[in-house]
């Protein structure tokens, strides 16, 4: 029986593995594995509500053993060390860190998937690896969380203000800032803090570019600027950061902003562990593959997701985006239940639009037909419900229409009666 081994249980990573599990699986004709580090599933892009206080991780944490079960595929925790192409195995880091039972791990694959997703891209910038926070994982959304708290509570102890400094207007950046203005007043009403949120809590914004979100038109990024503006969020655009310190972050014009807490969302690129594999990468460590996203270099490895570096013939590179992941997921789990020797098809990307969220209420985005490809631009209440239907249909592809609509009345029912954001 064949083995396929997926490394990663991002967005695309699981829902492949959920796929051929059902497919392959279920009909024993393949041994399918999952390979995470961690023991559960949370959907990257809502980071930004941890990190705000709005989303309870171990609520929304979807179990990888559990879905294991249920979907016929195999689940092994474990940390990925090394790559052995030659003998087609992968090395795992020992069970326990303790020293009880600190072996490494082999396993053997005959098709391999890297769906490692993307690390922070800190661009060299001097100071910010060491002094800003990042949104790379849930762990990493819980301490910038724990630290606004914290540096909220000893502001209103100490009389002073918090000022919390954004560094990147992309999607991540502007969510984050619009969901903490909305935490810190609610922190307020709990009386968690003694601060007044609209003069004593300071976000900003810092943006290379001209304009926030660079992925919408000009016309959709200005309207989310004045919504972050009418928050009481600064919007600082063509600035571009030229260090970080422990507590500022100085612009190439020299202008220090003062930040109690510096979070920096201004790029990815693939993990250092991608660039060790001795398959060709480009510029960023995403690995290199062909039209059937299989690795350049070898014809039973494939890549999918931010760690991939695949380039549209019309389109150019596909962006870092939680709809490329799931396109190639899906293309990937035809592609690998097809018997041996069938032609293998081409990839292609469609770019169905952008949402990002500017609060519980509100939205902005652009939705580009699959037919026609015209784009339509939309906000406010409308976009907010359009957002919000992105995860379900991530949750669906992953549990079914039955789960999905019990899991949203559980959702609904749990938020009238605990508060709109974690207190502790």
């Amino acid at each position: 029986m064949e083995t396929i081994v997926i490394l990663g249980g991002g967005a695309g990573g699981l829902e492949l593995a959920t796929r051929l599990g059902d497919t392959l699986g279920a009909g024993k004709r393949a041994r399918v594995l999952l390979v995470d580090r961690y023991p559960g599933h949370f959907w990257k892009p809502l980071l930004h509500t941890v990190a705000s206080g709005k989303c309870d991780p171990r609520v929304e944490e979807l179990s990888f053993p559990a879905q294991a079960v249920e979907h016929d595929f195999e689940f092994i925790q474990g940390e990925v060390l090394c790559l052995d192409r030659a003998h087609q195995t992968i090395t795992l880091a020992p069970r326990n860190r303790s020293g009880i039972d600190g072996v490494c791990r082999t396993i053997a694959y005959d098709k391999l998937v890297l769906a490692l997703g993307a690390v922070t891209n800190f661009y060299s910038v001097p100071g910010a690896a060491d002094h800003a926070l990042t949104l790379d994982s849930v762990d990493d959304a819980e301490i910038f969380r724990r630290r606004f708290i914290d540096a909220c509570i000893k502001a209103g102890e100490q009389k002073t203000q918090v000022d919390v400094v954004i560094v990147g207007g992309g999607a991540t950046g502007v969510e984050l800032a619009a969901e903490l203005s909305n935490s810190a007043r609610a922190l307020a009403a709990y009386r968690v803090h003694t601060l007044n949120p609209e003069t004593d809590i300071r976000i900003s914004v810092i943006e290379r570019g001209q304009h926030l979100l660079p992925q919408l038109h000009p016309q959709q990024a200005n309207r989310a600027a004045r919504q972050l503006r009418s928050l009481g969020i600064d919007v600082l655009t063509g600035t571009a950061v030229a260090q970080v310190t422990a507590d500022a972050v100085i612009d190439a014009a020299g202008i220090a902003h003062r930040a109690d807490l510096t979070l920096w969302a201004a790029g990815v690129e693939a993990p250092q562990l991608c660039a060790t594999f001795g398959l060709a990468v480009n510029n960023l460590r995403q690995i290199v593959v062909d039209s059937s996203l299989c690795s350049t270099n070898d014809s039973q490895i494939y890549a999918l997701g931010d760690c991939a570096s695949y380039v549209c013939p019309i389109k150019g590179a596909a962006p870092p985006r939680a709809q490329v992941a799931h396109q190639q997921a899906m293309f990937l789990a035809d592609l690998l239940s097809r018997r041996s020797g069938t032609p293998r098809p081409d990839f292609r990307y469609h770019d169905y639009g952008s949402l990002v969220s500017l609060g519980p209420q509100t939205a902005v985005g652009v939705l580009t037909g699959a037919v026609t490809g015209k784009s339509i631009r939309v906000g406010g209440a409308t976009a907010s419900l359009l957002y919000q239907l992105l995860y379900q249909k991530h949750l669906l592809n992953l549990h079914g229409t039955a789960r999905v609509i019990t899991q949203a009345l559980v959702d609904w029912l749990r938020a009238k009666i605990v508060p709109p954001v974690k207190l502790y």
